[in-house]
């Protein structure tokens, strides 16, 4: 495997460009359950151009029917950045400081994760955040009601 930087610009711009509309290229998940980490995905895949097409534990999205659980469900995408030392994204939990543009974070209650946040910018006492489901483009962390939460740095892609 070989690293590739993250573009935390590219994955930046996507998110300020597709957060409140939907990008045709993708499914809506909104009437599925949500489309917080389909919408995340496709802001870190902005950032790196590179899918993990490993059937079931990859990360990936060819179409509605041809798609892993990570690309679309928090939860999932939650443990594939964590253990992926595969092809796509390789991340790792850190501290709510340690947040840069770019990264993830995902809302947890009871230890279930259950929504998928954008790092728009880490920059001042609390990140902004971008998010879809409930659309919002750079809204403050602290606008919502947390009892858990993992913070997920992106440290590159593998290829």
């Amino acid at each position: 495997m070989r690293a590739f930087p993250y573009d935390r610009n590219a994955a930046c711009q996507y998110a300020a460009t597709w957060a409140m509309h939907r990008n045709p290229a993708y499914y809506d998940f909104s009437r599925l359950g949500g489309d917080c980490t389909n919408f995340v995905s496709q802001c870190l895949f902005a950032g790196g151009g590179i899918m993990n097409g490993t059937p079931t534990f990859g990360w990936y999205y060819y179409d509605l029917q041809h798609r892993s659980p990570a690309w679309s469900g928090s939860r999932y995408l939650c443990s594939f950045l964590q253990a992926n030392r595969g092809q796509g994204p390789v991340a790792q939990p850190v501290g709510l400081s340690e947040l840069e543009r770019g990264d993830v974070i995902f809302l947890a209650k009871d230890e279930i994760v259950y929504h998928s946040l954008f790092v728009s910018d880490a920059g001042g006492q609390t990140p902004l955040v971008t998010t879809h489901t409930f659309d919002a483009y750079c809204v403050p962390l602290s606008a919502y009601s947390i009892e858990g939460a993992l913070f997920m740095h992106i440290l590159h892609f593998q290829k």
